[in-house]
């Protein structure tokens, strides 16, 4: 029977064990009471010229002024969206219709982008944009001094995010916008696994816009921002009325905007303290996988995201991996929460050198600020207990260990 199977009685019981938070994260308690609040007492439509629709307006300029001063922008730089994906479109779009105008139709990024900024460059693609991806090393960073080599005459837009949502790597964000400004390149950044985690500043980061998503700071899912420096010029990806000065049609969603706000601002509040936890857990639960033969830490160390943790385990599927950590209550993924129903290795993991056999038996862990020390104990416990139960009847681990194949890790 496989470790943490089944009984007489059903599933063995376990305290879960949450370890997917670059997935989406729990709402807290303060966000909840805010949107409750807000659906009672503010429901009012905040273009309305009425007391009650005024009522919402203030709560909606109140949450758009307290996610600028968290990013370091100005009110008026900041468009509510649906979340991440959305701001990325709207931004890439609108770079593009610019560059369009101007005659340029080259686009910089990387391999490694989440799907919502590399489908929308496979679109502009097809309405006759060039795209340039530039490598990602093994160690899972972009070196800014290769962006700058792949900027040409005719590039419109340099979009590299911030932190990788799989593999967790910090990139070198403001070496990167210099490089941009110095050739007057409009530079974006995904930074949906950044913000609320590790300090974000748009000004001292030079970034000219920047994605977010609330669902990721401990908001609700379906809202998120987009940030645009003042004199960037947004084209619509929703047609209507004349909400957020005509750049997002739509009536607000104001209890899910104000709820954003109130973790945003909650996140930002208590990033040194959870920073210093998730990194001392983090550090912990790597040294205990690393123990693991022929086991790989994917990414940088150190230059990763306090509560990320990304491994891949020779000789067995990513697949099983997690429905037997799953049997055990632990919650894990082994990429993308966007990709999971696909059984393609990891296109993160492919851009950083993996080949598909070890790509394919990968595992992130995604911690959040109520781990413990126990936790981190059990779960590198029984991830070792799984692999070695999976690989008991791994055909691949088999002709491994007989030597017919050579181990790669």
């Amino acid at each position: 029977m496989p470790p943490g199977g089944f009984t007489a009685s059903g599933k063995e019981s376990y305290a879960v064990i949450y370890a997917d938070n670059a997935a989406t994260t729990r709402m807290s308690e303060a966000a909840m009471d805010t949107m409750v609040a807000m659906m009672k007492e503010s429901w009012g439509n905040p273009s309305s010229l009425y007391a009650h629709g005024q009522e919402a307006k203030e709560v909606l300029e109140k949450a758009r002024k307290d996610i600028a001063e968290a990013i370091g922008a100005s009110p008026r730089e900041i468009i509510f969206t649906s979340g991440g994906s959305e701001a990325d479109n709207q931004a890439i779009r609108s770079a593009a219709a610019l560059g369009r105008k101007q005659g340029k139709m080259h686009i910089v990024s990387t391999a490694f982008e989440h799907h919502a900024v590399l489908h929308t460059l496979d679109a502009l693609r097809e309405e006759g944009f060039e795209v340039t991806l530039v490598d990602v090393h093994e160690n899972g960073l972009v070196v800014p001094e290769e962006v700058g080599e792949a900027i040409r005459e005719d590039t419109c837009l340099v979009t590299v995010m911030y932190a990788n949502n799989e593999i967790g790597t910090v990139q070198p964000i403001r070496e990167i916008s210099a490089v941009c400004r110095k050739r007057n390149v409009i530079f974006h950044t995904d930074a949906v696994q950044a913000v609320g985690h590790i300090p974000v500043n748009v000004e001292e980061d030079g970034v000219d816009m920047l994605s977010a998503s609330a669902h990721k700071f401990h908001g609700p899912k379906g809202v998120g921002f987009l940030y645009a420096r003042k004199g960037i010029r947004l084209k619509n990806l929703i047609e209507g009325g004349a909400q957020e000065r005509g750049k997002r049609a739509g009536t607000e969603n104001v209890p899910g905007i104000a709820a954003m706000a109130v973790a945003l601002k909650e996140a930002c509040a208590n990033m040194e303290g959870n920073a210093a936890h998730l990194t001392k857990i983090r550090d912990r639960l790597i040294a205990g996988l690393r123990e693991i033969p022929h086991a790989a830490l994917n990414g940088d160390e150190t230059r990763r995201l306090p509560g990320n943790v990304n491994f891949c385990f020779e000789g067995i599927e990513g697949e099983s991996l997690l429905l037997l950590l799953d049997d055990r209550g632990i919650c894990a993924s082994s990429g993308s929460a966007c990709t999971s129903g696909s059984l393609d290795p990891s296109h993160v993991l492919l851009a950083i050198g993996r080949v598909h056999d070890v790509a394919h038996g990968s595992l992130r862990l995604s911690i959040g600020e109520d781990i413990t020390g126990e936790d981190a104990e059990n779960i590198i416990r029984n991830v070792k207990e799984v692999v070695s139960y999976l690989r008991g009847f791994s055909p691949i681990w088999r002709d491994l260990t007989a030597g017919k194949k050579a181990f790669i890790l």
